[in-house]
């Protein structure tokens, strides 16, 4: 079982390095991709301080994985295949068909019904495990809405707990 690592906004990586950490992962997941017999069109980008890879096209063979379980086993893996190459962890975030976008919208739909609940009485609200990054993305919105958030719990099962500030 792997250990998930989580950074501090403080760890700054260059663009150059970001920008090369997403060129070895979509040649890791082209790769993939035709092993696969997978259509899609790969796009890179980098936004706050994190390599992005797109996989989009393909119709509904792309769609066949672009589950929320198997993204993150593509992202695991990819992130993996970069590590051998660089010798360093990469923070890469992988999308398949815009399922981190659809994932975010579910996520802000969980903090808008936690913070409804402790609006209504309650003292806490505890939310699913979920992956380091999504946590941070709950940990964002929480934040913006004055309300606290701490990560409790280790590997997999670590989930967010939301409470008034």
């Amino acid at each position: 079982m792997t250990e998930e690592r989580e950074f501090s906004e403080a760890e700054e990586v260059s663009l150059e390095t970001l920008e090369a950490d997403g060129d070895l992962a979509a040649d890791y997941l082209e790769g993939l991709l035709d092993i696969a017999d997978l259509d899609g069109d790969l796009d890179i980008t980098v936004e706050n301080g994190r390599a992005y890879v797109s996989v989009t096209g393909g119709g509904q063979s792309i769609d066949r994985i672009a589950t929320p379980d198997t993204v993150q086993a593509l992202q695991d893996l990819t992130r993996l295949a970069v590590q051998a190459k660089t010798g360093r962890f990469s923070r890469l975030i992988i999308d398949v068909a815009g399922s981190r976008v659809a994932r975010e919208e579910q996520l802000v739909g969980m903090v808008d019904a936690a913070i409804a609940q402790i609006a209504a009485g309650r003292d806490e609200v505890r939310l699913e495990p979920m992956s380091s990054y999504e946590r941070k993305l709950v940990h964002d919105q929480v934040a913006e809405r004055g309300y606290f958030s701490e990560s409790q719990g280790e590997g997999k099962g670590r989930r967010l707990v939301i409470r008034a500030a």
